[in-house]
């Protein structure tokens, strides 16, 4: 494909599609490792960042659609990934006091000792698998570039370092 002509497509040159390759074969790799890592808690990812971010919401509660924002995942996908972490006891949905219409998830006791818990390993694993392997000037390059990346699928977007 890349030796097409006349397509009006821009193909990627070799040192661009090699960093392309190696961004989407590191970022697959990662997630798998983390995810790895927190099988002694019987989490997985998906549902450790969930649980994470409804920790740091104010009153350990937010929205469906608000938590679907901060992991970026679809309203259907939290909703499920909801309803396993329902079933274990770690959140509980609850109708939103503001309009009645929407659905909050609470953390329960158990979550929060679970996210409490499983929160030092998920972090050693991010340094050992991730942090630690680069230099400073890399991370703040990396930092920058997704930012910038982000800003471009997500105009208006609050840069990373401005999240609480």
């Amino acid at each position: 494909m890349a030796g097409e002509q006349g397509t009006g497509t821009r193909w990627l040159s070799h040192d661009e599609q090699q960093a392309w390759r190696a961004y989407l074969r590191a970022h697959r790799e990662l997630q798998v490792a983390l995810d790895r890592d927190l099988h002694c808690f019987d989490i997985s990812l998906p549902e450790y960042e969930l649980l994470s971010m409804l920790s740091e919401q104010e009153g350990d509660r937010a929205r469906m659609s608000v938590l679907a924002d901060l992991v970026v995942q679809s309203r259907s996908r939290v909703t499920h990934t909801a309803k396993r972490l329902e079933a274990r006891g770690w959140v509980r949905r609850e109708p939103t006091p503001e309009d009645g219409r929407g659905v909050a998830l609470a953390l329960t006791p158990a979550g929060r000792r679970l996210i409490e818990s499983a929160a030092p390993t998920h972090v050693d694993s991010v340094r050992a698998h991730f942090v630690d392997l680069l230099t400073p000037d890399q991370l703040g390059v990396l930092r920058d570039a997704f930012s910038q990346v982000r800003s471009h699928l997500v105009p208006g977007a609050q840069p990373e370092d401005e999240i609480a």
